[in-house]
Order: structure tokens, then sequence, then C-alpha cells
């Protein structure tokens, strides 16, 4: 609402039936604050005009359009009838390559001019894959932002269904989309339109200085709305070690940001595909949630978590599988570890999985975010090798039994894993049998070998990328 701009509130008495509609009229109050920061929100009529813009290129993209009119002028002029298979193949060509992301659809005249951008404000976009991956990166970065200014405000636009975490973690705005796969029936073009609407809104109220996503592939509807908006200076945060052989994002998606970021792993990442892109090439090291200081004491974790702090407490978190499947790699790790009789289990439970059917006198179950904090707790861990466990498990010198996850995409498991095995800070199960269980287990209950293997994850320990790129980000806000 425009300030000093007054609206009228009829209601009813509710003590006399038959009294007639009472008015009043109310003055909004905005705060110098608000003000300051929305004072020069686009009117209800501009925002109008720019979504039938918006509506308007859509249609002038579409396939159905586009052949449309190459069929009628050839229809105007008889002559380019001669050209219009060729004209055709081109476009169907044209409209394969489009939807591939391969190739961006022609531009037209649906540009926002936004000159008056929140220096300190920024606007981040994470999706959420199986796991927090994305969504905690962006958040561990911005945690550092706040802490060194607080002034900044970051608003957070996702697919992740867990918000309530910013709430805790920093009290951080946000916008939530489902995923497409949420809604029934929605196809892709329908998800994207309403993406980019969403965006537009978000960046209409907020108008941020940055805007920065992470994730594995853009979307169309986000790649359709940042490239609207010449004043956001946009960033990509993307990492992983990638596996041989596979596709490559399109350039023409890659070079609508500014900027890549590219967070180090523990292979050394190869940075030659990054040279055929336009954006700006930032690396950092690995990027974690949490610092060292951070972490609970092992008297307080274990008080929380509900086990005798003299125990040997194994911390398990595998992703997908049946727990009471004596077969399945979760069901033998279980099996393996309750011959102990002075071993707990702590199954960690993601907090956008299922829940996990399993109870056990010395079972334990914890469904929080993130888990780390309790890493002072357990003796050894067994995970996946994803890329935030492997890393929080090396930072905080966890003693931790690997099994690489061989069916990802995009994400070489093992080769990342191997690099601390080789040093001897982690074990690696390949071949997850029964018996190879068993033993990496057998090994891990050695105290022994458990402090050999914090001294040698030490030599693996890097500052938090977290902490780099977000001065990164500070001191370019400062300069601009």
């Amino acid at each position: 609402m425009e300030k000093g701009k007054r609206r009228t509130v009829v209601r009813k008495s509710p003590k006399n039936k038959l009294s007639k509609k009472v008015t009043k009229t109310i003055k909004s109050k905005v705060s110098k604050s608000n003000n300051r920061k929305y004072g020069t929100v686009p009117k209800k009529s501009t925002l109008v005009v720019e979504r039938l813009k918006r509506d308007l290129r859509r249609t002038r993209t579409s396939a159905s359009y586009r052949i449309g009119n190459t069929i009628i002028n050839s229809l105007i002029k008889p002559w380019k009838l001669i050209l219009l298979p060729f004209r055709l193949i081109k476009i169907s060509w044209d409209l394969a390559k489009e939807r591939l992301g391969i190739k961006n659809p022609p531009n037209h005249d649906s540009v926002v001019e936004n000159k008056h951008v929140n220096k300190k404000t920024i606007v981040v976009f994470p999706t959420n894959g199986v796991g927090f991956g994305h969504f905690t990166r962006i958040l561990a970065i911005a945690k550092r932002m706040k802490k060194i200014d607080e002034e900044m405000e970051i608003i957070f636009f996702t697919t992740m269904p867990t918000l309530h975490i910013l709430k805790e973690q920093g009290k951080f705005v946000a916008y939530h989309i489902p995923g497409r796969k949420k809604f029934e029936n929605m196809d892709a073009k329908t998800w994207n339109t309403l993406t980019e609407e969403f965006m537009e809104n978000i960046f209409a109220i907020h108008r941020p200085n940055y805007f920065i996503y992470d994730g594995a592939f853009p979307y169309r509807g986000m790649l359709n709305s940042i490239s609207n908006h010449k004043e956001l200076t946009k960033f990509w945060l993307r990492r992983g070690t990638l596996k041989k052989n596979i596709a490559k994002t399109p350039n023409e998606g890659v070079n609508l940001f500014d900027y890549i970021i590219r967070p180090k792993d523990s292979v050394e990442l190869d940075l030659s595909s990054e040279e055929e892109y336009n954006p700006d090439l930032i690396t950092c090291n690995p990027i974690l949630l949490l610092d060292k200081d951070e972490l609970m004491n092992r008297r307080d974790a274990c008080a929380r978590l509900g086990v005798p702090e003299n125990a040997v407490i194994v911390y398990v978190q595998l992703g997908a599988g049946n727990i009471n499947d004596i077969n399945s790699e979760i069901g033998m790790t279980i099996d393996a570890l309750k011959r102990y009789e002075d071993i707990y289990v702590v199954l960690g439970e993601s907090m956008i999985g299922a829940r996990l059917n399993v109870s056990g006198e010395r079972i334990r179950i914890i469904r929080d975010y993130p888990n780390s904090r309790f890493f002072r707790a357990f003796d050894f861990s067994i995970m996946a090798a994803g890329y935030n466990s492997f890393h929080e498990a090396v930072q905080f010198s966890l003693p931790t039994i690997f099994y690489p996850n061989m069916n990802t995409g995009q994400d070489d498991q093992l080769k990342r894993a191997k690099v601390a095995e080789d040093v001897g800070a982690m074990l690696i199960v390949r071949k997850r049998t029964e018996s190879n269980i068993a033993d990496a287990i057998e090994k891990l209950y050695d105290e022994d070998l458990r402090k050999v293997m914090k001294k040698k994850a030490a030599l693996l320990h890097t500052e938090n990328g977290a902490e780099q790129i977000a001065k990164y980000l500070i001191d370019m806000i400062n300069e601009s």
C-alpha cells in the first residue's frame, strides 16, 4: 500500500443487527525502515503491465505462434512458400534446442529496468534434491553474511519445504514454491510460468542487488526471470566431483549468470570445462554450515540423544533403504552393530524423507538439522559419501566408514571418499556384503585405530568456504 493512502473498512455492529453499516477510515502507518525499503514498490497497474508483457513474450516464443506466424507470412507472400519447409525445419530445431536449454528463446520487449535496487538485499534460490546439499550451502553463506553485516537482507525462494529451519538459523524471510512433481499432472511449462511470475513479484517487492542460485540444473522459468533484470548481479553456486561423460550444462543457460562459484572438493577440480562459459569463476574451500565451535560437547550431546556417555556410539545415515530387510545395506549394517553389547546406534532420519520403522533398546533416531551438531558424541559413523556428509566428517575428524553411492546421476562419491581413505582418515566399503560390512565395523571398533584416523583427518582440514564466500560477497557489495 502506498504511503498515506487511506482504505475504507465496512463492518456491522455486533450489538444491533438492525444497525446501519458503520464506516471507519484507517490510515496505514508505514515505518521509516519499511518506507525506505518498499516505498518505491511498483503500483499494481505497473505490475499488471509487466505481467502482460511477459504473457506476450511467452505467446510470441511459443511453438504454435512461431509456426503459425511463419505459415501466415508465407501465404501472404507466396514466393516464400518455396522456403517454408526449410523454415519449419529450422524452427523445429530451434524449439528442440530451447527445450533442452542449449539455446535461449528469442528476446522480446519484457526487460524490466529497475534502477532503484537495495544495495544490501540478496535473493537466493536453493533447490532441493534427494537431500539438503543445495539448501545447506546457501544457508551457510547467508548466516555468515548476516554475521558480518547485520543490515544484509537475504530472502530465500526455494523448493525446500523445511522453512522453519530458516527461522532457527537466522530469522530469514522465505518464499516457498513446491517442486513440479509435488503437483498432480503439472507440466513443465506451467510450473516454469508459475516460477517466473513468483520470482518477478519477489524482485519487484524486494528490489535485490544480487541473486544466487544453487542447483544442479537451471529451470527455464528462473532463467526467463533473471534475464529480464539487467540490474541484478547473478551467481550460480555449482559444486561437486562430477563423473566422467556427464552431459555439460548448455552454454546459453550458464551465460545468463555473471559469476560461477565452485566450492572445492577432496578431488582437485577440473575447471577446464568452465573456460567455454562467459561468467567469471570464483573458487572456495568446501562449504559447511557449522564451524567446530558450534558443535555440542559430548556430555550435552549424549544427554540430548539419550545415550550413555561411556558407550561406543555409532552414527548411521545411509539414506534410502528398508531397515527391516536384512539383505539391504542398512539392514546388514544395523545387524552387524547389534552384535557389540556396548554399541549404541544413532540413526539419522532425513527431515524430508520417510520415517524409519525401527526400534531397539540400543537404537536412537534423530530427525534434526543439522545432525553434525552432535558429531562430538559419536565414536565413529557409517554414511554415504555425499558432499556435505563427507566434508563434515573430515572437518570434524569423525572416523567414518563410507558407503559411496554408485548410482548418483553426477556426483562421483567413490572418487571423493578415496582421497580420505588414501591418507588413512576413513574407510570405504565398495561392495556392501554382510562380511565386508562386519569387517569394516570390527576395524573401527578399535579405539587406537580411531585415534590414528582422527589425526590423519586433520591433514585434510581447511578454512570453511562459507566464510570465504561471505566475505567476498560483502566486499563486492561495499565496493559497488
